[in-house]
């Protein structure tokens, strides 16, 4: 019986000191700050990225990027059924981030399928949170992209 709990407690311990965290938890690690960002595309998508990259300001650190952001958002008919009337949509979303002091571009294209509502509200509420899921990838990337160089 006396085992049993030792197991139990031990088990415990070990499970819960097992030291795991997510790779985008905090963006304090980066190695560099965007301090000035010129947008222009797709308003939309410009303001989803313009909230994301605001994470990369830093005052303390030297390394300071000025960024272009071109953005262009489409919205393509995939299939339509047999009276005509559409039934799936291709979301595309492509960004060219130009960074200044070293004249690199990178360019990011995300794209997602989907399909076709009756309530085009609920379509375009959904279309919306698809490009801030967009906008959140793409400043990911970016990230990762340059703290590796």
């Amino acid at each position: 019986m006396i085992k049993k709990y030792i197991l139990i407690i031990s088990v415990i311990f070990l499970l819960t000191n097992c030291g795991f965290s997510p790779i985008y938890l905090n963006s304090n690690n980066a190695n560099f700050s965007i301090e000035q960002v010129d947008y222009t595309g797709d308003r939309d998508l410009n303001n989803f990225l313009k909230i994301n990259l605001n994470k990369y300001k830093n005052e303390k650190i030297n390394n300071k990027i000025s960024i272009n952001v071109e953005s262009k958002y489409e919205k393509n008919i995939l299939s339509k059924d047999g009276t005509g009337k559409i039934t799936s949509y291709e979301l595309k979303a492509e960004v060219i981030f130009l960074i200044k002091s070293n004249n690199k571009k990178i360019k990011i294209t995300e794209k997602k399928i989907i399909d076709s509502m009756d309530d085009k509200f609920e379509e375009a509420r959904l279309e919306n949170s698809v490009k801030k899921s967009f906008a959140f990838s793409m400043s990911n990337k970016l990230s990762s992209k340059l703290t590796i160089n």
